[in-house]
């Protein structure tokens, strides 16, 4: 330890507070919290064997830290997560990744309230329902929502005189029409949406009862159809909500299950006795952590950006912040929260039922990740075997060669790392020096060019993705395509990176110097690796080809046409998308195109024909 280092260790107060702890560059590493900041900080330096594995790789880096004094372990706590989700430390546990969850955001402090999507939760007016794991569950309801609450969507505040297709099927209510006086019923509409969104579906459906029976005493017999059509939307979305506690209270279910360095907190949703959802959430650097520190920085983290707090929220085991935990989200609703840790009986049970879950959850995710190694890295690997190469192909170039009767000849490299498409990495070449169909030249400039840049970083010019040389190249063709890349690779020194020629037909790999092909087994991960790469250079080649065929088509039909040059060939194209477009414009809207006279128009129907 250094001195510097025990001198602000003896400076510590016996205060609450966060602590942050920083590596020798100077790098935050992990933020804490404490009810007594001399006490909490210096147990980390005490004896080894008291010591977690993580916590000792973490105190070994550890050269500097800062505090903060707080009033209260409340507040601690609340610091502590904000610089957690601020500076994401490398020895704090996370919830997720870099990514923030979606939330579905009712605008309740605007005159006309919406229901959007974001990922960023603001200290505003609004009212935020989530987090969602999945951007598909967060879109479905949305979805829904706009089905049953027909609230408006757009940016119109004002009033016009032509509503939008919204009002006319029924999912808007139109505050933007002009004289409207419908501000009793938008305002019901949005606090049935707050209800629905909440979880409280049954009172939701007593009083959408209660304004039918309302309208159809008044003899407002179409607005109670739209009220039954509404009650029957949301009963649906009932149909498959369990019963899962004898109770009527709103309350969350929360417990984990982890393995190794991944854990996965599932949480369901009980409203009104109801499971009215689940989430699953992964958290990372959790190995050498335990369950309840694992549930404790799920719990800061989740509840800190939640929608909606329920009374009571069971958790699977008691943990350290428990007491200072419930005190913020007490604070955080404007009555009492309890974090509860059942022991026995129904809840118990319950619990149970959602760290199975969780395990579940966990073992799935694990194994997808298996599989995508396999299909990945580990496929990289077993290509690498079955070619005979000295070490596992990190990155692999794959080049295509697309043309039409020698028209418009161009070429693809396709990049994968780690057995994944870089597609930021992928380029095209439009063959200049070739003229008709051959495939052999072309493929040569396309090498060429390609570790001709490669070269270009050692003489002192920038050379950009190029810089990188490939540890293997595969080329789409057989052996001739293979020796003319193999030419030009020899003669600008880059001989040494292994290549081999792919035959389209048989999909077997063709070596410079072995005259039998290399057969990849069937259903292996390494071929399932080369078809991907293979198909990749070939769509990528055939798309730019397209591309490049179409716009020739445009030019040499529009150039034909006396008085088109570039400025009005470009406006015509940018009107009518294409020859065929221009072809079956009626002469009127030809006219119309910035720069088009009539009888410039009437010219351009002659050649080209059309009506």
């Amino acid at each position: 330890m250094n001195p510097a280092l025990e001198e602000q260790l003896k400076a510590l107060p016996e205060r609450p507070g966060c602590y942050l702890m920083k590596d020798a560059r100077g790098h935050l590493i992990y933020v804490g919290k404490a009810r007594s900041l001399k006490n909490r900080v210096r147990s980390y330096f005490q004896a080894a064997r008291n010591l977690t594995a993580k916590v000792l790789s973490m105190v070994a880096q550890v050269e500097s830290l800062e505090y903060i004094v707080t009033d209260s372990e409340v507040e601690a706590l609340i610091l502590e997560a904000n610089l957690v989700k601020q500076h994401r430390p490398k020895y704090n546990i996370k919830l997720k990744d870099d990514k923030a969850y979606p939330f579905l955001k009712l605008t309740v402090g605007e005159k006309w309230p919406r229901l959007l999507v974001t990922r960023q939760v603001k200290k505003d007016k609004a009212r935020y329902f989530g987090p969602y794991t999945t951007a598909q569950t967060m879109w479905e309801t949305l979805k829904l929502c706009r089905r049953i609450f027909p609230l408006r969507s757009c940016n119109r505040v004002e009033a016009h005189t032509r509503p939008c297709l919204d009002l006319h099927i029924g999912r808007c209510l139109g505050p933007c029409q002009k004289d409207y006086s419908g501000e009793e019923d938008y305002r019901q509409t949005v606090a049935e949406l707050c209800s629905f969104l909440e979880g409280k579906s049954e009172e939701l459906i007593q009083r959408l009862k209660g304004r039918m029976e309302e309208a159809a005493g008044n003899l407002q017999f179409e607005k109670a159809a739209e009220i039954r059509d509404q009650i029957q939307a949301v009963e649906k979305v009932l149909e498959p909500q369990k019963v899962v506690s004898s109770g009527f209270e709103d309350q969350d279910a929360v417990a984990y299950a982890a393995s190794g360095d991944d854990a996965c907190v599932m949480a369901f949703f009980i409203r009104q006795g109801k499971l009215v959802g689940r989430e699953a959430f992964f958290l990372t650097e959790v190995e050498g952590s335990s369950g309840p520190e694992i549930l404790g920085a799920f719990l800061k983290q989740f509840y800190d950006e939640a929608g909606f707090l329920p009374k009571v929220i069971l958790v699977a085991e008691d943990f350290e912040d428990r007491g200072p935990l419930g005190e913020w989200l007490s604070q955080k609703r404007g009555s009492r929260v309890a974090l509860s840790v059942p022991r026995r009986g129904e809840k118990r049970e319950l619990l149970e039922m959602v760290a199975g879950n969780a395990r579940l959850a966990l073992d799935e995710k694990l194994a997808a990740r298996r599989r995508e190694v396999e299909a990945t890295t580990g496929a990289a690997g077993s290509l690498g075997e079955q070619l005979g190469l000295d070490r596992v192909p990190r990155r692999i170039e794959c080049y295509d060669i697309s043309n039409l009767m020698g028209q418009e000849a161009v070429a693809s490299m396709v990049v994968f790392i780690d057995g994944k498409a870089a597609k930021d990495q992928y380029r095209r070449f439009r063959i200049k020096t070739v003229e008709g169909p051959n495939d052999f030249a072309s493929m040569a400039e396309a090498i060429r060019r390609r570790f001709a840049r490669a070269g270009a970083r050692g003489a002192g010019r920038p050379a950009g993705k190029f810089s990188e040389l490939p540890d293997l190249v595969i080329i789409d063709g057989g052996k001739g395509q293979l020796s003319a890349a193999r030419r030009e690779m020899k003669e600008l020194g880059h001989g040494s990176i292994p290549a081999f020629g792919l035959a389209k037909e048989n999909e077997w790999l063709f070596a410079e110097d072995r005259g039998d092909p290399i057969i990849l087994p069937r259903d292996s991960a390494a071929l399932y690796l080369v078809q991907r790469i293979r198909d990749e250079a070939h769509r990528f080649a055939i798309s730019y080809h397209r591309k490049l065929h179409a716009g020739a088509a445009i030019r040499s039909a529009l150039d034909e046409i006396p008085g088109i040059g570039p400025a009005r060939k470009k406006a015509l194209i940018r009107r009518f998308g294409s020859v065929r477009g221009i072809r079956e414009a009626v002469l009127d809207d030809l006219a119309a195109v910035k720069g088009i006279t009539r009888p410039l128009a009437e010219k351009i129907k002659e050649f080209l024909g059309g009506r």
